[in-house]
């Protein structure tokens, strides 16, 4: 049992493969509307002087500090 959608796209395959993709040009005055583009979506600004070193010293805190904590516990006294 074939659709009728499917008798029309076998008989015009030309207006079937034709789709109406559109859009309009973003509204900036909007309030729902934000910027768009690379680090607009960001938190924190990637550009600012020493980001490098508050990037690299976050990240090798986080993840030494479980392994220092798992030294630090097999470590310790046990009383």
């Amino acid at each position: 049992m074939l659709s009728p959608a499917a008798f029309r796209a076998a008989a015009n395959p030309v207006v079937v493969a034709r789709r109406g993709f559109q859009s309009t040009r973003a509204q900036l005055s909007s309030p729902y509307h934000y910027p768009e583009g690379p680090r607009s979506n960001l938190p924190f600004n990637p550009l600012k002087r020493g980001f490098a070193f508050k990037y690299w010293g976050f990240m090798l805190t986080g993840f030494s500090l479980p392994f220092a904590l798992a030294v630090w516990q097999t470590k310790k006294n046990k009383p």
